[in-house]
């Protein structure tokens, strides 16, 4: 962050709820809406409004606002998924394989580059969850890199999601980096996915006050607005080059079921090496 606020270039595909976007700490960013689906908030009480508006002010806020406001300057493709509707029970939004997989490719198709998704699955059918893994496919085969909670159940396992070989899964971690107890986990998110901040993070409300929330949603951002950082630093580095940087595997296969801790200067520091190593060839 203090290398780069982001270049408008880099266009960030949110898959999550509508955004307060006349949210002083959002006005004035370039902020889209991929598809048809209306982005602005019309409850500014509900779920799925202050979800989205938290996630959209960790990525995308301005600098010196209450969020980590990590890449201002890129561009935010708002795809509303979660309907605006209080189910009085605070439980987070949800969404079925099939509407994941429109939104993922409405996303794709608008331009993004990096796709921050934080959805629950919802009644995976078979034909939806090959839906769903079909769009994934078609966001890999035009280098477009997901990012994706790992989720809140603590549990042990995988999704359609987190073990599809080009998502990185995101599992939350506390201020120490150990494991949240709600996070979970598994060999395809350990194998492929990184851990990062997921307690007490504070980003925009959207009834004036800012708001701390936690779980792997708060987690995905820090991965995903990283992604963006370097892309917007690196222009002409592949897909592929910025997630084996940012993995920092170095060819070793991981057996744990914990993913190592999301380290920005180390993916950076890998970029630097391979931009120099291609100039002196």
């Amino acid at each position: 962050m203090e290398r780069s606020s982001g270049s408008s270039e880099i266009a960030i595909g949110l898959i999550d709820g509508p955004v307060a976007m006349d949210h002083p700490d959002l006005v004035g960013g370039q902020i889209r809406v991929a598809g048809t689906v209306g982005a602005a908030c019309g409850l500014s009480g509900s779920i799925a409004c202050q979800h989205g508006t938290f996630v959209a002010g960790m990525l995308m806020a301005r600098r010196g606002s209450s969020a980590p406001a990590i890449c201002p300057d890129c561009t935010l493709l708002v795809r509303p998924i979660f309907p605006e509707k209080n189910s009085g029970n605070g439980e987070m939004p949800s969404a079925t394989p099939r509407e994941l997989a429109a939104a993922i490719r409405d996303a794709v198709v608008a331009g993004a580059r990096v796709i921050n998704l934080s959805a629950a699955l919802l009644h995976p059918d078979s034909s939806g969850v090959q839906q769903l893994q079909e769009a994934l496919d078609f966001a890999a085969a035009r280098s477009v890199i997901t990012v994706a909670a790992a989720g809140n159940q603590a549990s042990i396992g995988s999704t359609v999601i987190t073990r599809h070989p080009w998502v990185i899964p995101v599992a939350g971690c506390d201020l120490h980096g150990s494991p949240m107890p709600e996070s979970n986990l598994g060999s395809s998110i350990g194998r492929r996915g990184l851990s990062a901040p997921a307690d007490n993070i504070t980003s925009l409300g959207t009834e004036g006050m800012p708001r701390s929330f936690g779980g792997t949603s708060a987690a995905a951002p820090f991965v995903t607005g990283t992604l963006a950082l370097l892309w917007s630093m690196f222009p002409a580095a592949s897909a592929t080059q910025l997630k084996l940087a940012l993995l920092g595997t170095g060819g070793v296969r991981r057996s744990a079921v914990v993913p190592p801790l999301l380290d920005a200067t180390a993916a950076y520091q890998a970029l630097v090496a391979a931009q120099t190593g291609r100039q002196m060839s």
